[in-house]
């Protein structure tokens, strides 16, 4: 399904937005990186791209996210999409952190925004940022060594990881949901339960479920082909779903919403790990157990 090109985006926001974009900048940025050859870095063979992400376009752009433009793009439209400001909508999913996290995990990473931010916030805490795009991947990794960030980039799929049981302490994932069909996203939030240790939490940034029933036309806006089925659909329903407890959401400036829950404690067959001192650059060649690999 094809983004119509006749949706309130095309004909009023998109022009108001080129304006305010430095759009030979960005194609001199565009130049400057050997996209195949750096996306290459990142690809896995055993990562197979589901037809809900490499059939549909996403904001406009033919093809989603799977091209450099995607990746070059992403940032200059998202920081004028996000009401009030694109950094307060975000720091609200880092202010929603109950945990003191040692392991951090962001699904659906895309250029990092929301993990360059976890890390800041958390220092210590080894980060990883997980995406189906290796372009977009490229893009996380610039801004976090010009941010002089040290965090781990993988390519993967949300809904199945590959990543070792009970590793996290912090599961996030921002403006994700919206983008996937609503048993994907149940699938995303089972995955998460069983990367996170016991007591761990999982945190939903993504756009306000009730605001999107009540107002129909901003469904119209960018005609995100699975906006409609999100907004039907209840975060805090499918995370009771997937096993999470004290589930809540709490709204972030109306048109988002940041939804929690923790991983409740077992009584029996409770998993512990010791947090090891590991380089960030290379988890997976030193063993860390969120790759399955103990030294």
């Amino acid at each position: 399904m094809a983004v119509r090109q006749d949706t309130i985006w095309e004909r009023f926001l998109s022009p108001v937005v080129r304006l305010l974009i430095d759009e030979d900048g960005l194609r001199r940025y565009a130049d400057s990186i050997n996209w195949e050859k750096e996306s290459d870095r990142y690809r896995r063979d055993d990562v197979i791209i589901p037809s809900y992400y490499s059939n549909q376009n996403f904001h406009g752009i033919a093809g989603g996210y799977l091209n450099s433009d995607a990746a070059v793009t992403y940032d200059p439209v998202t920081q004028y999409v996000l009401p009030p400001n694109e950094g307060i909508v975000r720091q609200a999913l880092v202010d929603a952190v109950q945990v003191k996290p040692r392991r951090i995990l962001d699904l659906g990473c895309g250029t990092g925004s929301t993990t360059l931010m976890l890390k800041q916030a958390f220092p210590e805490a080894e980060v990883i940022g997980l995406d189906l795009s290796p372009y977009m991947l490229v893009r996380a990794e610039d801004k976090a060594r010009n941010a002089g960030l040290e965090i781990v980039w993988r390519h993967g799929n949300a809904e199945k990881t590959g990543l070792r049981d009970a590793t996290f302490d912090l599961v996030t994932a921002s403006l994700l949901f919206h983008e996937t069909p609503n048993e994907v996203s149940l699938a995303i939030l089972r995955e998460c339960f069983r990367l996170l240790v016991t007591g761990g939490q999982v945190l939903i940034l993504d756009g306000n479920q009730k605001t999107l029933r009540q107002l129909e036309w901003l469904n119209d806006v960018f005609e995100e082909p699975y906006i409609r089925e999100y907004a039907a659909s209840s975060t805090e329903a499918n995370m009771g779903a997937a096993g999470f407890e004290a589930v809540r959401s709490q709204d972030v400036w109306w048109i988002n919403q940041v939804t929690s829950g923790i991983k409740p404690i077992a009584t029996e067959n409770v998993r512990h790990y010791t947090p090891t001192s590991v380089d960030n650059n290379d988890l997976e060649g030193l063993g860390s157990p969120a790759f399955g690999i103990m030294a």
